[in-house]
């Protein structure tokens, strides 16, 4: 994939994350996520029970170079109150680019995932710890070393503003 292909669909996915979540967010978490992908994780509030969550940085953490970014729009059907938390349980879709080891650029890699997340949401402090597995289907892969369907899922931590 060429690099001007590469910017377009980097300029896509932003135009497209970007222009609803900034006219109509009500607030947004910033923190990290831990597994495959590893990354800074941005959660966009959209209304009361959707919100963009966008991470960028690696496909693995042992591997540095394979550089890695989605974009999904989560729902939450529902959430438990407890005293102290809520647990909110999302469910997702959205897009992945994902490059292979090696130069930025080399292999690009174009797919869909739908993640499960179940969160803790402390009541007292604007902190979130939450677990996510995501089913990622590759659709375009340059070099075809990739699995079709694959499993991604970590640990993420966000600070609310």
């Amino acid at each position: 994939m060429s690099t001007r292909n590469l910017l377009l669909a980097v300029l896509v996915v932003v135009g497209v994350a970007g222009a609803p979540a900034v006219a109509r967010a009500e607030g947004f978490g910033l923190g990290i996520f831990l597994g495959q992908p590893t990354g800074l994780d941005l959660k966009i509030d959209l209304a009361r029970r959707s919100a963009l969550d966008i991470v960028l940085g690696f496909s693995r953490l042992d591997d540095d170079s394979a550089h890695y970014a989605h974009v999904t729009y989560l729902v939450t059907p529902f959430a438990a109150n407890g005293r102290s938390v809520v647990v909110p349980f999302r469910l997702g879709v959205g897009g992945v680019f994902y490059d292979g080891a090696g130069d930025f650029g080399d292999e690009i890699n174009i797919g869909v995932r739908a993640p499960l997340q179940i969160g803790l949401m402390f009541r007292r402090a604007p902190f979130e710890i939450y677990g996510e597995i995501a089913i990622k289907i590759t659709f375009v892969d340059d070099n075809d070393n990739n699995d079709d369907v694959d499993a991604d899922g970590g640990v993420g931590f966000r600070f609310y503003f």
